[in-house]
């Protein structure tokens, strides 16, 4: 079975630069995730392939922090980061178009999330891989929307 994978895209009207200066503006993503609350560089890091960040998670059923690692910080191009090193990927693509950008956010559990998962939640696991899959699906559409909707105000 592959592992749990999803994009989506929006176009607006806002520079590929500009989108990714929000966007690696890490106070921002706590106006627009529904379930990523705050985030912030770990002391003296900063935006850079290598920099580790925090992010505050919040949901019905739990809270949670994890620590995540730049992976890709390409200005106007790309920003992507691995949950605890390696568990799951979130990014942005940011293409430009006439009207603007063609904005995409990806997000995979990857091999090692999915070990991580099952080692740790036993019996619960995979509702658990199920409902995060699930979260970061819909999160996925409200953040883009809500990211046009800042970029646009």
């Amino acid at each position: 079975m592959a592992n749990p994978t999803f994009s989506e895209s929006i176009q607006i009207n806002a520079t590929p630069e500009v989108l990714y200066d929000m966007i690696t503006d890490l106070s921002n993503m706590g106006k627009w995730s529904p379930i990523c609350k705050a985030s912030w560089w770990k002391e003296g890091d900063g935006l850079r392939v290598g920099a580790w960040f925090v992010g505050r998670n919040e949901t019905d059923y739990d809270s949670w922090e994890t620590e995540c690692l730049v992976d890709i910080a390409d200005p106007g191009k790309e920003f992507s980061f691995l949950v605890e090193g390696d568990l799951i990927r979130w990014g942005y693509r940011f293409n430009k178009i006439d009207s603007g950008t063609e904005l995409t956010e990806y997000w995979e559990f990857l091999e090692p999330g999915l070990n991580y998962f099952r080692e740790t939640y036993g019996d619960q696991a995979q509702w658990l891989i199920d409902r995060r899959t699930t979260e970061a699906i819909e999160g996925i559409s409200d953040t883009l929307i809500a990211i046009k909707a800042s970029a646009e105000a």
